[in-house]
């Protein structure tokens, strides 16, 4: 069987000499703003000699490692980090869905090429005596074999299937930032959802001897009642102290408890298979030095404005499909094949046969409706173009505000240290003047309670300068780039 030349030349020509219609897409300019704050940025107060109260300078320009959260220096933190990444249900689902979406760009590109099928038939038929016999031997009852292959080729003249493959890639990608987004949030939350279940369990003991104080100065006030020293009116309001501060117990352990279930589920486990291993905000080192990328490299580095930008690309894709719909069709087919009464008469002389067909379908009226997809593609490019510009905005102002409130827990903690050493300082005094008979159990146990309730204060400052750090990080784009397994392009195999 042989195939005429004129197809072969027909199909080169048709495919070298079309276009793709509709526009060529073109990325958004990177935003014309040098920073996030109106004025210079300066480095966080510092609190020396108490645990997080460094001071941290930011480092602009600077590059954001790709495994940041080794920054905070603590083996466990390290260890639960691996463990989400190898186990967690919502990355791996994030990651089949981007395998899914390459398959459907390579099977969208199998359009490029001719589409070759094999066909066997095979029938038994008899004809009525009254109808001239088909075959040459005038049989009325006879087995026909034909085995044949059949070409087609759609000649991509006007770019519709260009610009599908280009839509699908777009797609793709949005998909890969998405798995990419999935993955900075969730190195993220268990950062910061190990950082408040350790301070949680910091506070819920902190709490318990507070609750255990408040008891004993009770026991006091009661004795003090009996000798006549104290009123009912003390111990009414020694009693409501306690309640006050026993009922922030529950809530402090139901947070905690939920925390750590929750730490669980992000490292791929059941509540009940909650790792044991000790986790302390004394185990983390705040990291001095903290890159800063500027606006113009965030928009490059966020997995949301990139997956806007995708979805901004596919959109625009999508108007050269719907403008190719509109313009005319062509299919190229060939058939060759041999027909015989018998197999082993098959590919026998005077038994072969092929044909060479091209058809051109042109919409000429379909009612409105191609024109109105294409509108409705342009309109949806400018929707995308709009959803794009607001993700760029969210994306500074998340850096702008998580700045903010580092210079703030700075702040907060310093003040926070400053009621601690305070409060310390009158305890000691408190406990000297017990010691000299100047004052009693009672005005000890008041200054012991003032300690404990500073140093709640204190584990909530220290455990927002941690959590607020690794909001910064993951607001500045979480360091994917940084990690050869996340950094291949969509193309990469």
């Amino acid at each position: 069987m042989r195939i005429d030349s004129t197809l072969i030349s027909a199909l080169l020509v048709s495919a070298l000499a079309g276009c793709a219609v509709g526009p060529d897409f073109k990325p958004p300019a990177a935003p014309n703003v040098s920073g996030y704050t109106s004025g210079p940025l300066a480095a966080t107060s510092d609190t020396p000699d108490v645990l997080g109260g460094g001071a941290q300078r930011f480092v602009a320009g600077a590059d954001l490692s790709g495994d940041w959260w080794t920054l905070f220096r603590s083996p466990v933190l390290n260890d639960l980090i691996e463990r989400a990444l190898a186990n967690n249900p919502d990355l791996k689902a994030a990651q089949a869905a981007l395998l899914a979406a390459r398959e459907n760009v390579l099977a969208q590109r199998g359009a490029y090429f001719p589409s070759l099928d094999a066909e066997f038939a095979a029938s038994r038929q008899r004809q009525p005596g009254s109808l001239a016999p088909v075959p040459a031997n005038n049989a009325l009852l006879y087995s026909l074999f034909t085995p044949q292959l059949n070409i087609s080729y759609v000649p991509d003249v006007f770019g519709l299937n260009r610009r599908t493959v280009e839509s699908l890639q777009a797609q793709a990608q949005s998909v890969r930032f998405q798995m990419l987004a999935t993955y900075t949030t969730l190195t993220s939350n268990v950062v910061v959802t190990a950082i408040q279940a350790s301070a949680l369990d910091a506070q819920v003991v902190a709490t318990r001897e507070l609750i255990a104080l408040n008891s004993r100065a009770l026991e006091i006030l009661n004795y003090q009642l009996r000798k006549g020293y104290a009123s009912g009116v003390d111990v009414a309001a020694q009693e409501s102290q306690l309640a006050q501060v026993a009922a922030t117990l529950p809530p402090l352990i139901k947070q905690s408890e939920q925390l750590h279930h929750q730490l669980a589920v992000l490292t791929g486990r059941f509540p009940t298979e909650r790792s044991e291993d000790s986790f302390e905000l004394s185990s983390l080192q705040l990291p001095a030095d903290v890159p800063l990328s500027m606006p113009a490299q965030l928009v490059a580095q966020r997995p949301d404005v990139r997956q806007a930008q995708a979805n901004l690309h596919a959109a625009s894709a999508q108007i050269g499909i719907a403008v190719a719909n509109r313009l005319p069709n062509i299919t190229l087919t060939a058939d060759a094949g041999s027909t015989g009464l018998a197999i082993s008469q098959l590919f026998g002389p005077g038994t072969n046969f092929w044909s060479l067909a091209g058809d051109v379908t042109a919409p000429i009226f379909e009612g409105g409706k191609l024109l109105h997809q294409e509108r409705a593609a342009r309109d949806a490019y400018t929707q995308a173009a709009e959803q794009y510009r607001g993700t760029v905005l969210t994306a500074v102002q998340n850096v702008a505000d998580t700045l903010t409130a580092l210079q703030q827990d700075a702040d907060g903690l310093k003040a926070a240290a400053a009621a601690e050493h305070a409060a310390k300082t009158t305890l000691d005094l408190a406990q000297q003047q017990l010691r000299d008979g100047y004052a009693g159990d009672l005005a000890l146990l008041i200054a012991e309670q003032a300690y404990q309730q500073a140093r709640l204060n204190v584990i909530q400052a220290q455990a927002s300068r941690y959590a607020d750090t690794a909001a910064l990080f993951q607001a500045l784009g979480g360091g994917w780039w940084g990690r050869a397994d996340l950094a291949q392009s969509i193309d990469g195999n």
